[in-house]
């Protein structure tokens, strides 16, 4: 109840002026007295450093809340910037193409050596040209990844000859139609 009509009060005078100051090196001298305890780690924040905090910004403009609401040591800036320069000269000086670990898939020869036996002969299906690939080169290879070569890299070209409708309309003058009826 009593903090109730603490933070009433204090919302009734309003920040700003002579209060904003003394709230302010209120703020600082808790956030010294937080800092100073000896840890290794951050600082746990109590109760009443908590309530002294909350009750502090209450005076305070709100755009300087921001400005003294950060707990940090000179250590804790010195080893972020030691990490950043470190991630720095990481990404400056490693190899910029990052490869993902597995396997890497077959060779450009062997890819062009399926996609040159198909385009040659189009009738061959992939278990035909992957066993065709394993006699003769004897690399062992699977029908899907020969599928899977062929759907990526292969593109039939359009025939040399015209298309069958393109035949028939040159034709239509000499074609002949009969029907057979009986009356």
């Amino acid at each position: 109840m009593f903090a109730h009509h603490l933070v009433t009060y204090a919302r009734v005078i309003g920040p700003g002026g002579a209060k904003s100051v003394v709230a302010e090196n209120l703020l600082l001298k808790q956030q010294l007295l937080v800092i100073k305890r000896s840890r290794q780690r951050d600082p746990n924040l109590t109760t009443a450093n908590r309530f002294v905090f909350g009750l502090a910004t209450l005076f305070l403009l709100p755009n300087r809340i921001t400005k003294v609401s950060v707990i940090s040591r000179p250590s804790t800036l010195l080893r972020f910037h030691q990490y950043l320069v470190s991630r720095k000269y990481r990404l400056l000086f490693s190899p910029i193409t990052r490869t993902k670990p597995g396997p890497k898939g077959p060779s450009e020869k062997l890819i062009h050596v399926i996609v040159e036996l198909k385009r040659r002969n189009p009738d061959f299906g992939c278990p035909r040209i992957a066993m065709i690939i394993s006699k003769t080169f004897g690399v062992e290879i699977d029908k899907d990844v020969v599928r899977r070569i062929l759907a990526k890299h292969y593109h039939p070209q359009p025939g040399d000859g015209p298309l069958w409708l393109t035949f028939i309309g040159h034709m239509k003058d000499s074609l002949w139609s009969i029907d057979f009826f009986r009356c």
